[in-house]
């Protein structure tokens, strides 16, 4: 699976840490949300589409201005800068 797009909510402490990803293996998507940082406790959920995906990752992230978007490092604009490269 690789990450899709991953947000979190800007609080840096191991209690307060939020954070939600989409992910793919190209055909499965798949939202999970993350309490506690990397340590902590974690929900996932499969979707049946990309767009049900986005819609469940914003419903999670409660609509709060204070999430921000983490760049990812192997989103498809990156699989797809690598399949450029390869060509």
């Amino acid at each position: 699976m690789t990450v899709e797009q991953h947000w979190w909510n800007g609080d840096a402490t191991a209690r307060g840490r939020r954070d939600v990803y989409i992910r793919t293996d190209g055909q499965r998507w798949e939202v999970q949300a993350q309490i506690g940082g990397a340590t902590g406790r974690s929900q996932v959920q499969t979707c049946p589409s990309r767009a049900a995906a986005v819609i469940l990752a914003s419903a999670w992230r409660g609509g709060r201005s204070t999430w921000r978007e983490v760049p990812c490092q192997s989103g498809r604009a990156g699989s797809r800068e690598a399949e450029s490269a390869g060509r």
